[in-house]
């Protein structure tokens, strides 16, 4: 870095005289140099030394104080002032000024030439832009070297905190930390809570500096704390991930973005998408095996034990092992997302983000219990197969549930997932079966409760013997006779007759408490019920009549599910 004392040790400006902010000179760095008379306009920039006779400011002292405030809002380094043709001293109000801007301000004989100062200012300028070119150079085959000799990402991480004095962290493009296992647990929840508030990563809006080589990264405030979002392009132009930098607390954001750490962090970036590229590929290929594998698993692909077995030992599942399946399915992502404060993400970004982490989430979860698991997803059910064992596939599973939802309510408060589980597999066909009773469970829990909930197969034994009645012809008829005429007056009137009916058979009858319910007065609810009675054909006086209108509901609602709501 080439500074205004550098400059002055040079024997040509021996008589210069250093009027104001002579203390600055070793710390206020050169970054170009011009000649300008008035008007200052928008041709001086920042880092930039002066060089004027004033020409024009004769008789005028205050036009002179304005072109030095002038030049100070353009942020220059230096002012260079020529005495003794157009100004001979310097006004007292123009000196004021530079010393409250703690402003350097010089006085330059008017013999010395303004040619030999911008010659050999260049000069320098080209003699530091060589040895920081140099510098790059080395560090870019440097990181080029990591990168050949197979280093993992806390190698390559570290020399670059080396390198620019901060420290630094790498995500991919929904700000996911990688290589999350080096960091202690409590930092990456911390982690984690920004990436859903927000916070990280941010939108490409605001540029860190004024200066082009800069302007591609962007600068986030966060608890009075300045961090550098440095993007990983792929070859398409687009983010495949950041690295973020953690700007030092004492240090703003202009003053530590020097050209050479810019420089470091963009050799930094492109090394890093180097080594991505390389991990995703392997990772990718590898998920996608294991996903393919469980699918294949859960429906049936393979023909015997020994077939599944091969692959699943290359991809290091035990199949040995006593499983259960667990279908999860979450209910409101749609919402979740309106209602987020900032919605700088597109929906398809931030959902794939989530289900990353409630995957992660799940795989922690068997963790903690010391429990195997395998585990696949289509759009945004996901399927799992997790170990049990001394316990029962209810009591086991419970536990695993109960990880998963105490902590995604502290990552995504407001979330319904909704479960189905199977039962446990005895058998090697019965990974097959599992996934079909969890699934079966699943539908079976969404229909009775639209929220969370879970449903173990083993509840279903009522919803299955239902689902046998809609098989049967002349009992599809029955049912459907009965049920059809309050869909259509639900449908056509918005009222609601079969919740209503619902509601009066839980309570067995008691008016009141229906009502009360339903949040209706007494009179509408018995409106409601005479309707029932009209349009059915039916009593609710009658037990008979009662337990053929609610098997036909319930049977209509089990089937609906599985058979398009009971119509061939």
């Amino acid at each position: 870095m080439l500074t205004v004392a550098d400059v002055l040790k040079d024997d040509l400006l021996h008589g210069v005289e250093v009027v104001t902010g002579e203390k600055l000179a070793t710390k206020k760095k050169i970054q170009w140099i011009s000649v300008i008379e008035l008007p200052v306009e928008n041709f001086v920039r920042k880092n930039e030394v002066v060089l004027t006779t004033a020409i024009g400011c004769e008789q005028d002292p205050h036009l002179f104080t304005q072109f030095v405030e002038d030049v100070i809002e353009s942020e220059a380094a230096a002012l260079m002032v020529a005495l003794g043709r157009f100004i001979f001293d310097i006004p007292r109000e123009a000196i004021e000024l530079a010393e409250k801007n703690h402003f350097i301000l010089m006085i330059v004989p008017w013999e010395v030439r303004f040619a030999n100062i911008v010659e050999m200012v260049m000069k320098e300028l080209n003699i530091t832009a060589n040895k920081e070119r140099e510098k790059s150079e080395k560090i870019q085959q440097d990181l080029l070297n990591l990168i050949l000799m197979e280093r993992d990402l806390e190698d390559l991480l570290a020399y670059i905190e080396e390198q620019i004095y901060a420290k630094i962290y790498l995500t991919d493009r929904f700000g996911n930390l990688m290589e999350s296992d080096q960091y202690a647990r409590d930092f990456e929840q911390q982690w984690k809570q920004l990436v859903l508030e927000g916070v990280l990563p941010t939108k490409h809006i605001t540029p860190a500096n004024q200066d082009p080589f800069m302007q591609k990264f962007d600068l986030i405030h966060y608890e009075k704390r300045d961090i550098l979002q440095v993007p990983v392009l792929q070859i398409s132009g687009e983010a495949q991930g950041y690295l973020f930098v953690f700007i030092p607390e004492h240090i703003k954001a202009p003053s530590f973005l020097t050209h050479n750490r810019t420089h470091i962090l963009e050799h930094a970036a492109t090394t890093i998408a180097l080594w991505l590229s390389r991990k995703n590929a392997i990772e990718e290929t590898k998920l996608r095996l294991r996903s393919d594998f469980v699918e294949e698993l859960a429906k049936g692909g393979f023909q015997t034990y020994e077939q599944a077995q091969s692959r699943a030992s290359l991809l290091q599942y035990q199949l040995n092992l006593a499983y259960v399946c667990i279908v999860g399915l979450p209910e409101n992502l749609k919402s979740l997302y309106e209602k987020r404060e900032q919605t700088i993400d597109s929906f398809e970004r931030w959902r794939k983000s989530m289900l990353y982490y409630m995957e992660e989430e799940m795989l922690y979860a068997a963790q903690s219990l010391g429990r195997k698991i395998m585990l696949t997803r289509d759009e945004e059910m996901i399927t799992l197969y997790l170990e049990i064992q001394h316990q029962t596939e209810h009591e086991y599973a419970t536990d695993f549930l109960d990880i998963i939802d105490r902590r995604l309510n502290n990552l995504l408060p407001d979330v319904y997932i909704s479960w189905g589980i199977g039962k446990r597999k005895e058998r090697f066909e019965d990974f097959q079966e599992s996934y079909r009773q969890a699934k079966f469970a699943l539908q079976i829990g969404r229909v009775k409760d639209k929220h969370h909930h879970r449903t173990w197969f083993e509840q279903t034994r009522v919803d299955r013997v239902l689902l046998q009645l809609t098989k049967n012809v002349e009992m599809r008829e029955i049912i459907m006779d009965t049920i059809e005429p309050l869909v259509q007056y639900d449908e056509e009137r918005q009222m609601d007759l079969i919740g209503t009916f619902v509601a009066f058979n839980q309570y067995r009858g008691n008016v009141s408490q229906t009502a009360r319910s339903l949040n209706l007065h007494r009179q509408s609810l018995l409106y409601r019920l005479r309707k029932i009675e009209s349009l059915t054909n039916l009593s609710l006086n009658d037990p008979d009549h009662l337990f053929l209108l609610d098997l036909s509901i319930k049977t209509w609602r089990v089937g609906g599910v599985f058979h398009g709501e009971l119509k061939d």
